[in-house]
């Protein structure tokens, strides 16, 4: 039986060292499909997924990619099914994940006639890929594959083959040596290089003048945890993560302050405001208003794309390279600070910042407080557990209550921030490594859109996972949270007609999916429902009912905010009791009266901020 172009992919994909394809079949990539099934028939050394949707197809590959280090791949049809795919994709382009892309097309005869499901796949593809090509003869498929994966793993980026139906079935031949025919080989380049000798010397000339050093890491470097707390030891450092880097320093470590910014710590808001030197390392924090002011402190940046460098914040050293290896040979030119007040500082502040946390973690809620159920769940996550979140509320109680251990991983929708991804992350992750336990934190909202079906097939893989540890919490307010309290800090009431949810019971529907469901309604069944979740030997979904009124608005709330809350509230936000209730409870409550005084005084006098 003769090779096709299909059979030839896969097996390259396999060689390539590339065994698992998150999938959803369609007569415009069938061919292909054809294949996979020979394939499998014969033993072959890969694993196809078959999700419910093209979307969590591609969100799956981007998290693969997260939580192994390894290109993700996704393969869909021709038409709707690629144009599915292209919220994943993004996702992977936004936070710099290497994704390839395997899409069906129309056969080659019908190009440009309008033939049924027949778009222009490389015009859709051409801003979220960074290379995208149609496949149009059987000798092309090499060069094409190979510089996909290439591009892709080098690049960090998605990367998009086109099939066209009938190209699919052909019988591949072999590039030859003559004129256009290029002859490539598999493989990718290492993305572990140094920058030039000379800037690392300037560079820890820079750091080792600084008498106040805040460092910002991020996921660009996973991988380099050791080389990130020797070097913050050395410096006398104080050591933000962003959220995607939250798993790269340990939660642990006294002069981690965690995150950054809304959704962040007074203590790293601190560490920005009276730093003399910023010291970024694989990240590309968009948020500019929360780093230092511009000529505050001497900055140096460590990444691996030269376009993030000096881009959130004027850098004086730029290096260009991986922060791991670079981070090595910087250390050895760094000098020891014997002055460590200003990291004494910083681990006091992280202190207290976490008795305020837990303090507004034990405000009583109508009926649960969100914030408890993620100090409950923190207080028991196993040692090698992997938590998810989602892009609404659930990414504040992460971000403020969660800290992960060195050997724990997390993860969530970065810089695209879509919502719904933390479930099909999770089931990736659950994948990727079903020997750990699992925990997606979701919103219903989320959980309405697509998490609902990725249960499905949770149902149908779970018996194959070494662990059968897999935990769904659904926050459970029927609001979409998130976007209520962001109207109402731009000045907004919250609108009902847009915001709230149907009510679903959802520990009821995991138990029609043989799952077992846990509903909480009261504070004190929260840690029993975790103990319960964690010694499960089937997955399980918690469904606790929380209170949507509970301000996610952080102690260093700024005056515009609570201004814009207080007017939405004045304006006639359908909970205007309830959010004013629990905001006095928090440490907002004061700004929030002197924001309201503003439209409530016969003068509309001025507020000293």
């Amino acid at each position: 039986m003769s090779t096709t172009v299909s059979d030839f992919i896969i097996d390259r994909l396999i060689d390539s060292g590339l065994h698992r394809y998150y999938g959803f079949p369609g007569d415009g990539i069938g061919g292909f499909d054809a294949a996979l099934e020979r394939a499998e028939r014969a033993g072959g050394n890969f694993r196809y997924i078959r999700p419910t949707h093209e979307e969590i197809a591609s969100f799956m590959a981007t998290a693969h990619s997260k939580f192994t280090g390894e290109l993700g791949v996704c393969i869909a049809t021709s038409g709707p099914g690629a144009i599915h795919l292209l919220n994943g994709l993004y996702d992977a382009r936004q936070d710099h994940q290497g994704v390839l892309a395997i899409v069906g097309q129309q056969a080659r005869v019908s190009l440009g006639g309008d033939f049924q499901q027949q778009i222009d796949l490389e015009r859709v593809f051409q801003d979220v890929a960074g290379y995208v090509e149609t496949v149009t003869t059987p000798m092309q498929a090499q060069m094409v594959l190979d510089r996909a994966i290439r591009v892709a793993t080098a690049e960090k980026c998605p990367c998009v083959v086109v099939l066209p139906a009938d190209v699919q079935n052909l019988e591949m031949e072999k590039p030859t040596a003559e004129h256009f025919v290029a002859r490539t080989g598999r493989g990718a380049p290492s993305t572990r290089f140094l920058p030039p000798l000379d800037e690392i010397d300037r560079a820890a000339a820079v750091l080792n003048a600084g008498k106040k050093v805040a460092m910002l890491v991020g996921a660009g470097a996973a991988g380099a945890t050791d080389e990130v707390l020797a070097v913050a030891d050395t410096l006398g450092a104080g050591v933000i993560t962003s959220l995607l880097g939250k798993d790269v320093v340990p939660g642990d470590v006294p002069f981690h302050t965690q995150q950054a910014g809304l959704l962040g710590s007074r203590p790293s808001h601190d560490l920005m405001r009276d730093c003399d030197t910023f010291f970024m390392i694989g990240s590309n924090y968009p948020y500019t208003e929360f780093l230092p002011d511009t000529g505050q402190a001497r900055g140096v940046q460590i990444d691996l794309s030269p376009e993030n460098l000096s881009l959130r914040y004027p850098m004086e050293v730029e290096l260009l390279g991986d922060a791991k290896s670079t981070l090595s040979v910087l250390a050895d030119r760094l000098e020891y600070k014997t002055d460590r007040s200003w990291q004494d500082g910083v681990i006091e502040g992280v202190r207290e910042w976490d008795e305020v946390m837990n303090s507004l973690a034990e405000v009583e809620g109508d009926p649960v407080n969100p914030r408890y159920v993620y100090t409950e769940l923190n207080e028991r996550l196993p040692e090698n557990a992997i938590v998810t979140a989602d892009a609404g509320s659930t990414a504040d109680w992460y971000g403020n209550h969660i800290k992960l251990g060195r050997n724990m991983m997390g993860n969530l929708s970065g810089s695209m921030a879509s919502m719904l991804a933390s479930m099909p992350y999770a089931v990736s992750a659950k994948f990727a490594h079903s020997d750990r336990p699992v925990i997606c934190t979701i919103g219903d909202g989320a959980f309405q859109m697509l998490g609902m079906n990725e249960m499905i097939t949770v149902k149908r893989h779970w018996k194959e996972w070494a662990d059968p540890r897999f935990i769904v919490l659904v926050l459970h307010n029927n609001d979409l949270n998130q976007v209520s309290w962001e109207m109402r800090e731009a000045g907004d009431p919250r609108w009902d007609t847009s915001q709230l949810l149907e009510d679903v019971d959802y520990a009821a529907y995991a138990e029609l999916l043989g799952f077992t469901g846990i509903r909480v309604e009261e504070k004190s069944a929260v840690g029993p429902a975790w103990d319960a979740a964690l010694a499960s030997d089937k997955p399980v979904l918690i469904d606790v009912v929380t209170d949507p009124n509970m301000p996610p608005l952080p102690p260093h709330v700024t005056f515009e905010q609570a201004k814009g809350m207080a007017e939405a509230l004045l304006k006639g936000d359908p909970d205007e009791a309830r959010v004013i209730a629990q905001t006095a409870r928090s440490v907002t409550s004061e700004l929030l009266a002197k924001a309201k005084n503003v439209f409530t005084s016969s003068d509309g006098g001025d507020v000293h901020r």
